[in-house]
């Protein structure tokens, strides 16, 4: 007796097989998104942090120069002058404040090199961007134009103000806006405005000041 078997075939049907690729699809382009997404929060993360360092050098540049900031007059267009910190609207060609005075502790091991160890420094506002100016001497012959490096771009303004009086410290609408003497302020107070940090507010207290 001969028996017959009938084999039936098991599969997926044609719409089964569009669902999965359908679901897969999805998957995959949610993924894609949650990695891209991932990616650019890294890439910005990258960028915050670079332009954090960039901030923090800058103000720690400012920092250095103003707590060694010295009596020390230079000349202007070669002739004497007794003003040792000048400060104020257009100061250096600035186009809000500027300021321009001699700081101390600049590295020359055993005067090796043909300078001292004082420095003419001054900061400006141009273009929108914070501009350190500085020289190799603190007397520079008539016509010497300066050497400027940017610390910050992205700059909106860039206030200073001072103290003259201790008396004062709590007050700070009795600081000075502009200031042209022959003794260093107690205190120079220090405001920018970025477009990437907002307002940035320092106050710094000066060991020479008066």
């Amino acid at each position: 007796m001969n028996y017959s078997r009938t084999t039936h075939a098991s599969g997926f049907t044609l719409i089964e097989i569009l669902v999965a690729m359908a679901i897969f699809s999805l998957i995959g382009l949610a993924s894609a998104g949650v990695v891209n997404q991932v990616i650019e929060s890294d890439n910005l993360s990258k960028q915050r942090i670079s332009q954090l360092e960039v901030l923090q050098r800058a103000m720690l540049t400012i920092e250095r120069d103003i707590m060694q900031a010295m009596p020390r007059a230079t000349r202007i267009e070669g002739e004497l002058n007794k003003t040792l910190m000048t400060a104020g609207e257009n100061v250096l060609e600035s186009e809000t404040q500027g300021l321009g005075f001699v700081r101390a502790g600049w590295h020359n091991p055993q005067l090796m090199l043909p300078r001292s160890t004082l420095q003419a420094v001054g900061y400006r506002l141009q273009e929108n961007q914070l501009q350190r100016l500085y020289g190799n001497y603190v007397d520079n012959v008539i016509g010497y134009e300066p050497k400027v490096k940017v610390l910050l771009s992205g700059i909106e303004d860039f206030q200073v103000r001072f103290l003259t009086k201790l008396q004062n410290l709590d007050d700070p609408d009795t600081w000075d806006e502009e200031f042209a003497s022959e003794t260093l302020p107690i205190a120079i107070s220090i405001t920018i405005v970025s477009t990437t940090f907002g307002e940035i507010h320092r106050d710094f207290m000066l060991a020479n000041g008066s």
